[in-house]
């Protein structure tokens, strides 16, 4: 039971630590002392919480541990983006990258620790899946950040670090309820947003749920063909079936573009893109690609880009075309998690080499 305290839902958490604390003789208020510290006023040890009392923190220590996430590498970008590199339990390495922008600062988080789907412009897929986050992990990268000092509170959290949330669904779900419980950390719905390539038995469960969540459709083409050509998971879950499938939702929904020199960024591809968005009163959010999340692939100039959003908007879909973040600090999701194991990996064989044990 007590390690798996992060991982709760506030509700069920407050029930825990409630019948905890009742069978101890606490008295009724120490869980409104309590339940705070776990993501509202977060602490890292119980032995910081010192409103409470020694023997008490002693006991929480003993029956509901917090699991930390490990902090490996921060690096902050001259664009003021930041990028955490966790270390989990087992070793096993995530990712958050921080973007401030205005009074919002947008944390953008993993879900799982690698990732099957093996898109070709995303750095994460080349190192395959490796396991599912538990809600405690993804939760953490949010409660870490609290942690800080100073703590940059995000603003808004997206899920579109490393890994397909919708295929982590049980964790993810429980981690929306905390994210935006007034017990948990307290972001609006529309303030967090799930981003996925389109997983259907789950993006149904997604929009069944009654908080104003926002969606993000990873959709990179507007044919099933060439989005089968950049996105393997098209052998599975169709275009057409996926696009029906945002019908369920209420709210608007973003169709995520990376533009690739070549394959997707023709004026011809804008028309095709115009007609499926258009219908769906979708925001399309143009992104440049990555360098370094796929060097064999080219870049789309600027001036394409520019033609591409024009096209858009020319053809009444409302369009944006991003920036690129952090570009010199490996900002590619997946990019900075390849490159440090890579690094461990090159000073193991130099020291194998020098004969150093």
């Amino acid at each position: 039971m007590s390690s798996l305290l992060l991982g709760l839902t506030p509700d069920a958490a407050r029930a825990a630590l409630g019948e905890w604390l009742t069978a101890r003789d606490e008295p009724a208020y120490r869980l409104r002392q309590v339940l705070p510290r776990l993501w509202q006023r977060p602490v890292g040890a119980w032995a910081d919480a010192t409103e409470l009392p020694a023997e008490l923190r002693t006991a929480l220590d003993a029956a509901f541990p917090l699991p930390r996430l490990r902090l490996g590498t921060r690096q902050v970008s001259s664009d003021g983006t930041e990028k955490f590199l966790w270390t989990l339990a087992d070793g096993e390495a995530i990712e958050s990258v921080l973007i401030p922008e205005g009074k919002r600062r947008t944390l953008c988080i993993s879900s799982q620790a690698g990732c099957a789907l093996g898109c070709v412009f995303c750095a994460t897929g080349r190192m395959g899946f490796r396991r599912n986050l538990s809600v405690a992990e993804i939760v953490g990268q949010v409660r870490e950040l609290l942690l800080l000092d100073p703590a940059p509170k995000p603003t808004n959290v997206v899920f579109m670090g490393m890994g397909e949330p919708l295929l982590n669904w049980d964790a993810v779900d429980a981690t929306l309820t905390i994210l935006n419980h007034p017990e948990g950390l307290g972001i609006g719905a529309r303030h967090i947003t799930v981003s996925t390539v389109g997983i259907l038995p789950s993006l149904a469960k997604l929009a069944q749920r009654p908080e104003q969540f926002r969606l993000a459709l990873s959709l990179h083409a507007p044919t099933a063909a060439l989005r089968h050509e950049l996105m393997p998971i098209e052998k599975k879950y169709k275009l057409p079936d996926v696009l029906a499938a945002l019908q369920q939702f209420r709210r608007r929904v973003t169709l995520e573009y990376v533009l690739i020199g070549g394959r997707n960024d023709s004026l011809e591809t804008a028309d095709q893109l115009a007609r499926l968005a258009r219908p769906l009163g979708a925001l399309v959010n143009l992104l440049p690609l990555h360098p370094g999340g796929a060097p064999e692939l080219t870049p789309t100039g600027r001036a394409q880009m520019l033609a591409f959003e024009r096209r858009l908007r020319a053809r009444g879909v409302e369009a944006v075309l991003r920036r690129s973040r952090g570009l010199d600090i490996s900002a590619a999701c997946g990019q900075l998690r390849v490159e440090v194991l890579a690094g461990a990996r090159d000073k193991v064989g130099a020291q194998e080499h020098a004969g150093v044990e």
